[in-house]
């Protein structure tokens, strides 16, 4: 690294305008990147010299730069954190660190692999008032902690890609650990969505601590004025720190509550002005990484603080998504979604961003694929394998044996077997009594059908609803009937295909082939779906 730090800055929006500017105050501002390049133009004008690029994978190759800075959407930092860690690059990001706990001890590792310095941008650790407030606490002047509350309300600006919880609380979480010394040990939180299906408007995140101390946390952007405010109670005096005031932000309250011959009385006594020095709490945080750069020390607010307010906001997010089955389910710490009455046995792998709906049960020997989509009472027994981009429809049991590959359609209420020879006294309980039935790429079976262990169901094959499979189904063939037989053949696009001569057509894409072909080929691919892949 040379003499000079060389910072990049990525995201040019509502608050990475203020980074930028504190950046290039500082004299470490080398790039700013932005997707919006009217907005990269204006940049150009305010600061001549500085690079401007559209580009992430720009900053990522240019060896001059040593520190990235990162003010983007929260669902983007954990993608953006680890290339420019990858890169090697030191990386400081507005909070939340990541949207999920183990994503942030993801990168939290990285950084301790690549020796470089992680730093979350919880700005409040950087506020003078609050390094006084430790300090009062610290020499006692408070007494013995009871309760805090932090009210931070305003009218906008309201986010889609993140919920109130996740815009606001991350500051007073983060205050409230340092002030008390660790992470509480209880957290609960409710909330109220309004606006937008699936997002929190409103939310009160409780967290509770062993020495008994509690704090209420009130997040809020529909409140018709903003409001900044942190209480601190304790049994000799009280602290209140507004800071949307211009002046007299810090109070303390020589005031409580005494006991006396075993009656409360109030007690009120003088209202103290508390002085502390004056600095822009965004410009401390912005020196304190640089010198973090320089000497390798831990920030402040490094991956630890920020891995410990992470887990309060994802216990926080937890107990919203329970309490509504809407509730957005991309803060958890799982990748996949679960409703609240599926069952997901411990050892089930579960692949990314697959739904798991009402009344399901995943036992702990089942593999389920990305982008999957289970309905109501499935039930997936040990041993089941389920592809990438399997549709699972209401009331279907996949025994033992059962094998779905990539995008495999079942319909609502079709059956598997896995024992063609079924006594009620005699167990068929070991791996050797249970048949495979092994379901190809793209095959399609219909509502109630029935698909008899012991055989293969080919690519793209179109099992009519009610058929009673039996025997083996050629790839792309259409089955119907009981027992089920032949009538036709199908597209990968879903689609029969028309017979005529020695060429046939599908209805769709209008592709001919010859059917002769199909068992050499394994099966017959659809144009227009491919050019959308």
């Amino acid at each position: 690294m040379s003499d000079k730090i060389r910072i990049a800055h990525v995201g040019g929006g509502y608050w990475g305008k203020n980074i930028i500017r504190n950046l290039h105050a500082l004299g470490f501002l080398e790039l700013i990147c932005d997707v919006d390049q009217s907005s990269l133009d204006n940049y150009k004008k305010q600061y001549p010299g500085v690079l401007c690029v559209t580009d992430f994978n720009e900053i990522l190759k240019n060896k001059k730069i040593d520190a990235i800075s990162i003010a983007t959407p929260a669902a983007t930092h954990f993608t953006l954190v680890r290339e420019a860690l990858n890169a090697g690059k030191h990386v400081f990001v507005e909070k939340p660190l990541a949207l999920r706990p183990k994503e942030g001890k993801e990168l939290a590792e990285l950084a301790k692999q690549k020796k470089l310095i992680l730093m979350v941008g919880h700005i409040l650790r950087y506020h003078p008032a609050i390094d006084k407030i430790k300090e009062l606490i610290v020499s006692d002047a408070l007494g013995r902690i009871g309760y805090c509350y932090s009210n931070r309300l305003n009218l906008g600006k309201i986010r889609s890609e993140e919920n109130i919880l996740w815009s606001f609380a991350p500051h007073d979480i983060s205050i409230l650990i340092y002030l008390m010394g660790g992470p509480p040990d209880e957290v609960s939180a409710s909330g109220e969505i309004i606006l937008q299906p699936g997002i929190h408007d409103v939310t009160l995140t409780v967290m509770k601590w062993k020495s008994g101390v509690s704090a209420h946390i009130n997040v809020s952007w529909l409140h018709p004025y903003k409001e900044q405010k942190l209480v601190i109670v304790g049994d000799k005096a009280m602290l209140v720190f507004d800071d949307t005031k211009e002046n007299e932000k810090l109070m303390l309250y020589k005031r409580g509550i005494d006991f006396v011959k075993g009656h409360p009385v109030k007690r009120e006594d003088d209202v103290q002005i508390v002085d502390y020095e004056n600095k822009e709490p965004l410009k401390a945080e912005m020196e304190h990484f640089i010198e973090c750069i320089k000497t390798g020390a831990e920030p402040k607010t490094g991956a630890i603080e920020a891995l410990a307010v992470l887990n309060v906001l994802h216990k926080a997010q937890l107990c919203l998504t329970q309490s509504d089955s809407h509730a957005e389910a991309q803060y958890s710490d799982q990748d996949y979604f679960a409703h609240e009455t599926a069952v997901i046995d411990d050892g089930a792998q579960i692949g990314e961003d697959t739904k798991i709906w009402h009344f399901t049960h995943v036992m702990p020997k089942a593999q389920i694929g990305k982008k999957c989509s289970l309905g109501q009472n499935v039930s997936v027994a040990n041993n089941v394998v389920i592809g990438d981009n399997v549709k699972i429809q209401n009331n279907v049991s996949l025994y033992e044996g059962v094998i779905l590959e990539d995008r495999v359609f079942c319909g609502p209420s079709m059956v598997f077997t896995n024992v063609k020879n079924p006594r009620s006294g005699i167990p068929r309980n070991t791996s050797e009594d249970y048949l495979k039935t092994h379901v190809r790429k793209g095959a399609s079976l219909g509502a109630n059908c029935t698909i008899v262990c012991g055989i293969t169901i080919g690519e793209n094959a179109f099992v009519a609803a009610g058929a009673v499979v039996t025997k083996n189904v050629p790839p792309n063939a259409l089955m119907a009937g009981v027992p089920a037989k032949q009538i036709g053949w199908m597209c990968e696009s879903g689609y029969r295909i028309k017979s005529g001569s020695n060429k046939n057509k599908c209805l769709e894409c209008e592709k001919s082939f010859d059917l002769e072909e199909l068992d050499r080929v394994g099966g017959i691919g659809c144009p227009k779906l491919e050019k959308k892949s």
